[in-house]
């Protein structure tokens, strides 16, 4: 399929007030969409459905399928040949903004202070009147300028539409093989990864990785954890570490594993239980789908074993494995009547200052804002 083509099934779907979603994994050249063929709302909370999914925040609430079963998927090349780059915004926030969320922050500090929590990520949301209404539009814009990232697009007339370019994976799925990220601590990117760590951000992304190593390994399998680097995404820098697991047959439950790590440290605090509930109680909104997650669910893909073979006798070489491959929703925005409206945290530690956090904030809501 052409990308002409491509993007008029896309615009199509959203005249006829149909389910879709496209995306783009990163650094990848294809992008793909999901055409569901009516408004139903599909729900799932077992996660054994094939298609795509979008969670919220709130791991107690269901998450929205787009079934396999009941889309048209179609897909394309999408390769960056123009040079955009990301806007210089100056768009200051409301003054009231920055007070309340400072406030936040001193809350949280001080919940920490008082060993009620040892992290809690706290988050806001920013109203930006559009443009641009066109999501199709955005959309191409996003998969310019983060060719790094998880692109989307994602709408349903009964819930509404988002977008977003995450740097996040929460977790893949490959038969019984698994691999994840800790993902925290966050500087402004100046043109090098060359960079030094304060304590703070070493802190908050040990947190996050003992966390999921702890909460998925066993005597049953076996883990490997890879050494933590500065990663950039967009123009932001932060710590990474990569996870990787193999499961026994019998042992990998993707319901189990989705409410194991969901959510993670890196956009939810620690302990788990303790720092959602103080979310919950203290921002003054509500997340929806903001930090939950989204992707593929249970997806065939076959693979070769030995590509550069080109007899007729390759085809008994591939494989068929079922793919889950999903990301935790960041750097994204919901659109609604003619406005963006855009959602940013930031991981609070023992030693968080609270100007310097509403500051991260700031420089994370350029993600979208470059592209409105």
């Amino acid at each position: 399929m052409t990308l002409d083509d491509f993007f008029e099934c896309l615009n199509q779907q959203f005249q006829s007030n149909l389910p879709v979603v496209a995306y783009r994994a990163p650094d990848a050249i294809e992008v793909k969409a999901f055409l569901q063929d009516s408004e139903t709302l599909y729900k799932t909370s077992e996660f054994t459905e094939s298609g795509f999914v979008f969670a919220p925040f709130d791991n107690l609430e269901d998450a929205v399928l787009i079934p396999l079963e009941h889309s048209e998927i179609i897909t394309c090349h999408f390769e960056n040949t123009d040079k955009i780059t990301a806007s210089k915004i100056k768009k200051a926030s409301q003054a009231s903004d920055k007070k309340d969320h400072i406030q936040l922050v001193k809350k949280g500090i001080k919940a920490i202070n008082q060993q009620q929590l040892r992290k809690v990520v706290l988050s806001r949301s920013e109203t930006i009147p559009l443009l641009e209404t066109n999501p199709i539009h955005t959309f191409k814009q996003l998969l310019q300028i983060y060719p790094t990232a998880f692109v989307y697009c994602w709408f349903h007339p009964k819930i509404g539409l988002w977008l977003g370019a995450t740097p996040e994976t929460l977790l893949k799925t490959e038969g019984n093989r698994l691999s994840t990220m800790a993902l925290a601590g966050t500087q402004k990117y100046n043109g090098t990864l060359d960079v030094v760590w304060k304590d703070k951000e070493k802190e908050e992304q040990q947190i996050v990785t003992d966390f999921i190593v702890g909460s998925i390994q066993s005597s049953d399998n076996t883990i490997e954890v890879s050494n933590t680097k500065t990663v950039r995404a967009g123009n932001l820098l932060h710590l990474k570490t990569s996870i990787k697991i193999n499961f026994k047959p019998e042992t990998l439950n993707l319901k189990q594993l989705l409410l194991t790590l969901h959510p993670t440290p890196a956009i939810c605090g620690f302990p788990k239980d303790k720092a959602k509930q103080f979310i919950l109680k203290n921002e003054s909104y509500k997340r929806e789908f903001y930090s939950g997650f989204l992707g593929e669910l249970h997806l065939k893909e076959k693979t070769n074993r030995n590509p550069r073979r080109r007899n007729i006798e390759n085809s008994a070489y591939s494989t068929v494995k079922t793919v889950s491959n999903l990301y935790v929703n960041l750097r994204c925005m919901q659109l609604k009547a003619n406005n963006a409206i855009i959602y940013v945290g930031g991981g609070i530690t023992k030693d968080s200052n609270p100007e310097a956090e509403w500051e991260e904030t700031v420089h994370k809501s350029m993600v979208m804002k470059s592209v409105l």
